[in-house]
């Protein structure tokens, strides 16, 4: 093989499951001492491509190369023999194990006699980690570190295999600045050695400065591929939301619902919320009638700040306070009796109950309300039920129909009526049409804008950029977990929003890049 011939190559691959395309005519390439990013949305391809190319999956159309013979793994463990290593965002050691068993686990020196030789393990383990400027005692049990230089040794391990080429998901994700240091160090002496590496990751700012390419996936499909740098910010994100950048520059947003009436005080108050390191003094508040959308690329933060609000997850520092109310953290149902819903983001793992009917599903969080001296009546449910599914237009056979069976935009509103069972004050919406067809997405939108119209605060999650420009009356745009401007009114347009996600509050919120930045 010539040098400059790719290490890798992925030519024209499709990948099915049942419904679903996620990869299709995919193709790919990396070059020996070369970084490429490998970036796009939640849903784009990234980790199925990277599961066909290390043999998790096999491709149901196209070719994989490596060292320009084709090949076909049956496992990960083919690969990685191969010399494909992949570090996942996930650390996938033994913590029980000390650092230089984890970084030679499976593949221990051993002496003459076939035991494992610790002193040549424990040597050569030292050895790999100096060499890359990874500093851990060899001989502590891993489960002793901290989760950055956890990572650290799970990368050491994948590089210490003769790698030509290494996969790295998120690998800066449990780091902490000065580990983030060490890992650019690492990926330089990679560079340097003719590794190629695969880098993804949702933070921009690493992107530019590490890698040399970068490919574009959305909806399974390669949108752009090339030279990262000449490739603006802005350009990127409109390649990864499928704008044209001669959309987003032109100014104006429509506005599906119209404005919403506003009370002057606010019903929530989010304080410094902090969660390290994926939250960063993340603060805004929400007014009775008003949507306020958090906009933000795949690992910006919307989700983790969501949860941190209803206590999903707890947080480091901060406050939330409902109608002036400091309620306490952690704790969801602290924020459910103070008033807040929540619709998760995956409905069928975190929010319907699948083998319960959709009369159980909708009353399940109202059973306490609906209690006299401990007994629910049953006419008091039926009422209920049919409340709901009339005012939001479920459709199913019956109320007894297992929940499972609807389609998914039912599904969503069967959550939206359990939760308005409760009769909140603020009701959290993390993509809530994500996964149902237009029909019913604009059946939700609307309830949104009917939900508003009523008084209610709503918190409105999606990664689609329309959505979130022509369903708000506000919008915080978040980065890296940190709040990087507020669009409110005539400001909020595609172009200002994405000039916010690509510079923050230094764009100036109008979007206007200079022609330097946008020619690239």
């Amino acid at each position: 093989m010539e040098q400059d011939s790719p290490i890798l190559e992925v030519r024209r691959v499709t990948k099915r499951f049942p419904g679903v395309l996620a990869l299709d005519g995919v193709s790919f390439d990396l070059r020996p001492g070369e970084v490429h990013a490998l970036v796009g949305e939640n849903g784009a391809g990234k980790s199925t491509l990277i599961k066909v190319v290390t043999g998790v999956y096999r491709p149901d159309e196209g070719q994989i190369l490596f060292n320009g013979e084709e090949v076909t793994f049956a496992e990960p463990r083919e690969s990685q023999a191969a010399g494909i290593s992949t570090i996942y965002q996930e650390i996938n050691l033994i913590p029980l194990l000390s650092v230089a068993q984890n970084v030679f686990l499976g593949r221990e020196p051993r002496n003459s006699l076939g035991m494992i030789d610790k002193a040549r393990m424990n040597r050569d383990a030292a050895e790999i980690l100096e060499r890359y400027g990874i500093r851990a005692d060899v001989t502590a049990p891993l489960r002793s570190l901290g989760l950055g230089v956890q990572q650290m040794v799970a990368i050491a391990r994948a590089i210490s295999v003769d790698a030509r080429a290494v996969i790295m998901d998120e690998p800066t994700s449990s780091l902490e600045a000065r580990e983030v240091e060490t890992l650019f160090g690492v990926i330089g002496q990679l560079r340097e050695e003719g590794v190629g590496v695969i880098y993804v990751s949702h933070r921009l700012e690493e992107l530019y400065e590490i890698c040399d390419r970068v490919t574009v996936l959305r909806d399974g499909r390669v949108a752009h591929t090339g030279d990262l740098a000449e490739l603006s910010r802005l350009q990127l994100i409109a390649h990864m939301l499928g704008r044209e950048l001669s959309e987003v520059q032109e100014e104006g947003a429509t506005g599906f619902g119209g404005e919403h009436e506003t009370a002057r005080e606010p019903v929530l108050v989010a304080q410094s919320l902090s969660q390290r390191p994926r939250l960063h003094e993340v603060s805004f508040d929400v007014h009775p009638g008003e949507v306020v959308g958090l906009a933000g690329l795949l690992g910006a933060g919307r989700t983790e700040t969501a949860k941190a609000i209803f206590g999903a997850e707890p947080i480091d520092s901060g406050s939330v306070r409902v109608e002036g109310k400091d309620i306490k953290t952690g704790s969801p149902g602290a924020a459910i009796r103070a008033g807040i819903a929540f619709l998760p983001e995956d409905r069928k793992l975190e929010g319907i109950i699948p083998d319960l009917s959709v009369r159980e599903n909708i009353v399940a969080a109202a059973l306490p309300k609906l209690a006299r001296a401990g007994l629910v009546s049953e006419k008091a449910q039926d009422d209920l039920v049919e409340e709901f599914m009339q005012s939001l237009g479920i459709k199913a056979s019956s109320p007894n129909q297992p929940v499972r069976e609807l389609s998914g935009g039912n599904q969503q509103k069967v959550l939206l009526a359990r939760w308005m069972c409760m009769n909140p004050k603020v009701l959290i919406l993390d993509e809530p049409t994500r996964g149902i067809d237009i029909g019913a997405k604009v059946e939700i939108q609307k309830l949104v804008d009917d939900l508003a119209a009523k008084g209610l605060g709503i918190i409105l999650i999606s990664s689609e950029v329309d959505e979130i420009t022509e369903g708000s009356d506000r919008v915080v745009a978040l980065r890296d977990g940190t709040v990087v401007g507020l669009l409110s009114e005539d400001e909020i347009t595609e172009s200002n929003l994405m000039a916010l996600l690509a510079h923050g509050e230094d764009s100036g919120h109008g979007g206007q890049e200079t022609r330097e930045d946008a020619d690239g």
